[in-house]
Parts: structure tokens; C-alpha cells; sequence
């Protein structure tokens, strides 16, 4: 009698559509992959769209105009610049103008922020009571109302340039800028500037390795000073080996204006100030909340031990308040950012003045312009992010 085989191995399933759907994991997967389909997939008809009517009405969609001259001038330039230079070229100094207003914005308000910070919960009662005051004042005003008052400030209680405040014939405040002396830099800076590069690296790595060694010993290492001396003094000591490489140029007055030497225009000085001076009141509000957030008997402990209030502020309170302190930082400073557009409002030449204004007005390429203002911002924000997402991640605690 023959015997009929039995198959014991695991059933097989055929891969169906139902399946992938019924699983939590790969539906969530699938929705995702369609919904950016579909995003790319209107991204694609709008462009389309636009090319096409834009050819319609005799406009092709390009960047060629980039290469053209661009035919005005720009009142604060880093970079070689005159009316004769491309489009690009002034886009590329209304990029500069921006990371400059933006950076140095950053760095101003984050000092001051910190220090009002630290006022507010000052037992002091008039420190505190003025530094409510300050943050409650600054930041229940517009940012343009401010930018629009510094420079009114500015513009109109400065000297002329015939009256200018002078230094010993060597720095100049005026209401047409601050002038001061301006480097010309000979072909053997560039060691100068490697000594400066090189020192940055020692020093962080030498900070590292004292950290190390001191949690692994106990020792601690003269850091700060060793940081000083590679930072500071190496670069001093190429400046005076390489012979001084470096000139300078020294404004004079003039008949009607000053000339010569290195100037600072007063847009930039009061949008700098201006943006600075209304972040930093948000940025106080953050570290106050931050300060408090770290459990009062962190500092309890450490006066216990006999660490002074300011030790213990900045060993003890500041570094566990940083964890609380740098998300909504990173706010502030995508704030200070995007807020430096309104510089055209009174006259500074950023990227939204250069090519998304006078650019797009003298080529009609409102689109091309708009989509490189558009994405120029767009990197910036993102750079931000990633940068203080990153440091972020560094203070976070870490589970064992």
C-alpha cells in the first residue's frame, strides 16, 4: 500500500499588497514613500506649469542673466565690486553681507543675552527690576521698529563728516559710518593665517586631551593658558618672524566726505545693533528658564562644598541649564537670520536688496531670483540646525 508524503516544512505565503499593508512597520513605510511621491509628482506639474507659461509670454526660464552686468552699485563691499560686475557677482556680496550681519548678530546677541540672563535672577533688586524691564520693552516691539530707530539714532545725532569724532587721525565716527585703518595684506600673510588655523587645532586638541588625562588622573592641566598662548601668541610670533606682512591704509577727511581706509557704514552698524539688541531679550528669557530649570540644590551642594556663587554658576548651574537652554536657542538664531531681510529697509545691501530686489527688477526674472533668495535662506537655516542639532547632541545626557 503506498504511503502519501507529508510536506512538514513552514507553509509557504505568496507576498500580497494586503500583507505589506496589514504590517504597522512597512504601512507607515509605504504612506511615506507615497506621500513624497505625490509631492514630488506636484513639484514636477507646477514647474512645468511655470516654464511653459512663462515661454507663452516670451520669458524662457534660465539663470543665464546671472552673467550680465549688472549696472548699480552696492554701498558695503568685502569683496572687489563696481557697476560693470555680473549679477552673480553681486549676488555673491549680498550673500557676504548677509553671513556677516547674521553672524556677528549672532555672536553680540548671544553675549548679551546671556548677561541679562544672568541679571534677571539677580537678588539685586534694581538689577533685576531694570533687566525685566530691558526684555519687556525690546521684545513687545517690532524688529523693524527697531531697526528704523537705531538708524534714525544714528543718522541724525552723529557729526558730519567735517565734525567727525576723531582718534589720533587714525579712527573717524561720523554719520556717513566708522572708518578705521584698513590691512593690506603682503604674499607671506598667508603663513600668518596658517599659524592662527594651526593654533585653533592645538589648542582644542590639547583642551581634549587635559580632560582626559584629568579624568583619568585626577591632574589638571594649565588649559586656558596653553589655549591662549597657541591661539594668540603663535600667530604674533609668525606675524613678527614673516617680516609684518601686512600694511595699512589710514582714512583723512576730506572736503566733503572721509576717505580712504576701511569703513563701516551706518545700515550695517544699526542692523547689526538693532537685531542684536531685540534677540538678545528673547535669548535672556531663555536662559533665565534654563537657570531655573536645573533643581536648586545643585547650588546648595555646591556652596556646601565652599565653591563661590560664580564658580558655581558657571561649573555647576550653566553647564546642566545648557541642556535646557540650546533648543530653543537654535530658534533665536534662525530668527536673527531671516529678520536681517528687512535690511533693505533702510538701505543695507543684503542677498534680499542685491538679487532678489534690484536684480530682479532690472531683468524681470522674478521667479529665477525668488527661487535663489528662497534657497539661499533656505541653506542657511538648514546649516544652523544641523550645526546646533549637533552640539545639542554633545550636552545631551548619555543612558549607560
Amino acid at each position: 500500500m503506498a504511503q502519501s508524503q507529508v510536506h512538514t516544512g513552514p507553509p509557504t505565503s505568496s507576498f500580497t499588497i494586503s500583507k505589506l499593508w496589514t504590517d504597522k512597520k512597512s504601512r507607515g513605510v509605504l504612506i511615506q514613500v507615497i506621500a513624497f511621491a505625490l509631492f514630488c509628482a506636484i513639484i514636477f506639474i507646477l514647474g512645468k506649469n511655470v516654464v511653459e507659461n512663462f515661454q507663452k509670454l516670451g520669458k524662457p526660464f534660465g539663470f543665464e542673466f546671472l552673467s550680465s552686468e549688472s549696472n548699480y552699485d552696492i554701498n558695503q563691499t568685502l569683496i572687489d565690486y563696481n557697476s560693470q560686475s555680473s549679477h552673480a557677482r553681486a549676488a555673491v556680496v549680498g550673500i557676504i553681507n548677509t553671513l556677516l550681519v547674521a553672524i556677528l548678530g549672532i555672536v553680540l546677541a548671544t553675549i548679551l543675552g546671556f548677561i541679562l540672563g544672568v541679571l534677571r535672577l539677580s537678588p539685586n533688586w534694581l538689577v533685576n527690576k531694570l533687566a525685566y524691564c530691558y526684555v519687556e520693552f525690546v521684545r513687545n516691539v517690532p524688529i523693524l521698529v527697531h531697526i528704523l530707530l537705531v538708524y534714525g539714532v544714528m543718522v541724525h545725532t552723529l557729526p558730519h563728516p567735517k565734525q567727525a569724532i576723531g582718534v589720533k587721525d587714525t579712527l573717524f565716527l561720523s554719520n556717513r559710518g566708522f572708518y578705521m585703518p584698513q590691512p593690506l595684506f603682503q604674499p607671506l600673510f598667508w603663513l600668518v593665517v596658517a599659524a592662527f588655523v594651526f593654533g585653533i587645532i592645538f589648542a582644542f586638541w590639547y583642551r581634549r586631551s587635559a580632560r582626559i588625562k584629568q579624568a583619568a588622573t585626577g591632574q589638571q592641566s594649565p588649559v586656558f593658558w596653553v589655549m591662549l598662548a597657541s591661539i594668540v601668541g603663535l600667530p604674533i610670533l609668525a606675524y613678527f618672524l614673516t617680516g609684518m606682512p601686512v600694511d595699512w591704509e589710514f582714512p583723512q577727511q576730506g572736503k566733503f566726505n572721509l576717505k580712504g581706509g576701511m569703513a563701516i557704514k551706518p545700515e550695517f552698524m544699526a542692523l547689526w545693533l538693532a537685531l542684536s539688541l531685540y534677540t538678545a531679550a528673547f535669548i535672556a528669557e531663555i536662559v533665565r528658564a534654563g537657570v531655573e530649570a536645573v533643581s536648586h540644590g545643585q547650588t546648595e551642594a555646591a556652596l556646601a562644598l565652599g565653591l563661590p556663587r560664580k564658580r558655581t554658576m558657571n561649573l555647576v548651574v550653566i553647564p546642566q541649564a545648557m541642556r535646557v537652554i540650546i533648543p530653543p536657542l537654535t530658534s533665536q538664531y534662525l530668527n536673527i537670520t531671516k529678520n536681517s531681510s528687512l535690511a533693505i529697509a533702510i538701505g543695507y545691501m543684503d542677498i534680499v536688496a542685491t538679487i532678489g530686489g534690484i536684480s530682479l527688477n532690472q531683468t524681470g526674472r522674478e521667479m529665477e531670483c525668488m527661487i535663489i533668495v528662497l534657497g539661499l535662506y533656505l541653506f542657511f537655516s538648514l546649516t544652523i540646525s544641523v550645526v546646533m542639532n549637533w552640539y545639542n547632541k554633545r550636552l545631551a545626557l548619555v543612558e549607560r
